[in-house]
């Protein structure tokens, strides 16, 4: 199983036995490092590597990269639009649109 040696059916198996580890525990630590595990073990890991002149500055680096993969996790469990930015901008018009058409109180809503 290290370093990608090992069989297929294995490697499978842990990775079943990691993630049924992974909904048993309680604690979020664990889950976290079993995640890390699993990760490891199908292939799912990345290294970053990043340098700083001062420790603080390090540590502001270890924070934004923290963040960013935080970000990162929230949008590939969560979902994301591709181009939501783009569908608001064409959305003026509709909105326009029906702003035009409200009589009285309902320009308010629009």
């Amino acid at each position: 199983i290290i370093e990608g040696a090992g069989k297929k059916k294995d490697i499978a198996a842990r990775s079943e036995s990691l993630r049924a580890q992974i909904v048993k525990t309680t604690s979020d630590y664990d889950r976290e490092k079993l995640s890390e595990r699993l990760a490891k073990l199908t292939g799912g890991v990345a290294v970053i590597k990043a340098g700083a002149a001062t420790e603080t500055e390090m540590k502001e680096r270890k924070d934004l990269i923290d963040d960013a993969v935080h970000a990162t996790r929230a949008a590939a469990e969560e979902g994301i639009v591709p181009g939501g930015g783009v569908v608001l901008l064409h959305a003026i018009a509709a909105v326009d649109a029906a702003r035009a058409k409200a009589r009285g109180e309902e320009k308010i809503g629009v």
